[in-house]
């Protein structure tokens, strides 16, 4: 357990599509929790007039923070492998370096993930044994907590080497954070026989029920949501489908409600009664409760927020980065994969 008395954290303040406010709101939220006992500082990294902007806006009274200006942005069109080149002066490439430079101890950010991807890993380095850095993301389940999907992107291809590094980072992460024992491990294929799939998948297989993980085997699409699971592993491009279908659920499933809510009176009577039911189910399948994602596997902690991230999803995933420091996750996926 860490003992760091207090953390300072590295916020892309430009990086989300509402950013600096929501940022700044977020930030502000996270520091009346953490720093009841002076446990927090904020280094807004962003353009200096628009966070100030937004700060005198706030009780800021709680919120230790100083602020690094920058005359850039990454957005959603650049080129995440080009950032390094030509966005050094950009909140994101600032915000990162912070941390490479151990001025703060955590990369926040709701912006560009590929450019956190990159970024990240060319500026912190990978954990020694780490092949690939991996992005994972928590999808709701059936049953009190949710399951995290490994990889939802960072690797469009992949190796069974890389398949089984995610899967030993996602199980530390499971244990750590969300205090399950041992992780249920699982692999994505199209059939639950040792034989399904690609050789890549047959050959992931091997390694993973070679290994001290709780490995339960191979599962199909229709088992990740049934509450019986708490790590699935994939290669990036299936990975990144699965996420974006998923995200697509919800505002599916209202239009549909509205379709069928207008088609009669009864309807609309019976929507009524079950709007409360609705809106509790809506909220379990909203990104927002998790606040952001780690980018597991580089010498550093770094959170990656979805781009319309509400000053709550923001508040987490600050929150989220401190418990990342306090647990040494980083060490322990590093004793891990070296042991």
């Amino acid at each position: 357990m860490n003992t760091k008395s207090t953390y300072k954290i590295a916020l892309d303040a430009m990086g989300g599509d509402f950013a600096p406010e929501n940022e700044v709101k977020g930030a502000v939220l996270a520091s009346k929790i953490l720093n009841q006992n002076n446990k927090l500082e904020i280094v807004f990294v962003g353009d200096e007039s628009k966070i100030k902007g937004a700060l005198s806006k706030e009780d800021t009274s709680a919120i230790n923070y100083c602020i690094h200006h920058t005359d850039e942005v990454v957005d959603m069109h650049d080129d995440p492998t080009q950032i390094i080149k030509t966005k050094k002066n950009s909140s994101l490439y600032k915000a990162m370096e912070f941390c490479a430079e151990q001025k703060a101890d955590a990369f926040v950010s709701a912006g560009n993930t590929g450019a956190v991807l990159s970024t990240g890993t060319i500026l912190l380095g990978r954990i020694n044994g780490v092949s690939r850095p991996t992005i994972g993301s928590f999808f709701p389940t059936a049953g009190n907590k949710p399951v995290l999907i490994l990889d939802v992107g960072a690797n469009l291809e992949s190796k069974a080497r890389y398949l089984y590094e995610f899967a030993v980072m996602g199980s530390i992460f499971s244990k750590q954070m969300l205090n399950i024992e041992q992780p249920r491990v699982a692999l994505l294929n199209v059939g639950e026989e040792e034989e399904k799939g690609t050789q890549l998948l047959q050959d992931t297989y091997k390694l993973l029920s070679q290994s001290n993980l709780n490995f339960v085997g191979n599962v199909e699409g229709r088992d990740i949501l049934q509450g019986n699971l708490d790590v699935v592993v994939c290669d990036g491009l299936v990975g990144n489908i699965l996420l974006k279908f998923t995200e697509g659920i919800p505002p599916f499933m209202k239009t549909k409600i509205k379709t069928l809510a207008n088609k009669s009176l009864l309807s609309k009577a019976l929507l009524l009664f079950i709007t409360p039911f609705m809106k509790n189910l809506f909220k379990e399948l909203d990104y927002q409760q998790y606040g952001g994602v780690p980018l597991l596997g580089v010498n550093g902690v770094v959170i990656i927020g979805h781009g319309k991230s509400s000053p709550t999803a923001i508040q987490n995933m600050i929150i989220k980065a401190v418990e990342f420091i306090e647990k040494n996750i980083n060490e322990k996926i590093k004793i891990a994969l070296n042991s």
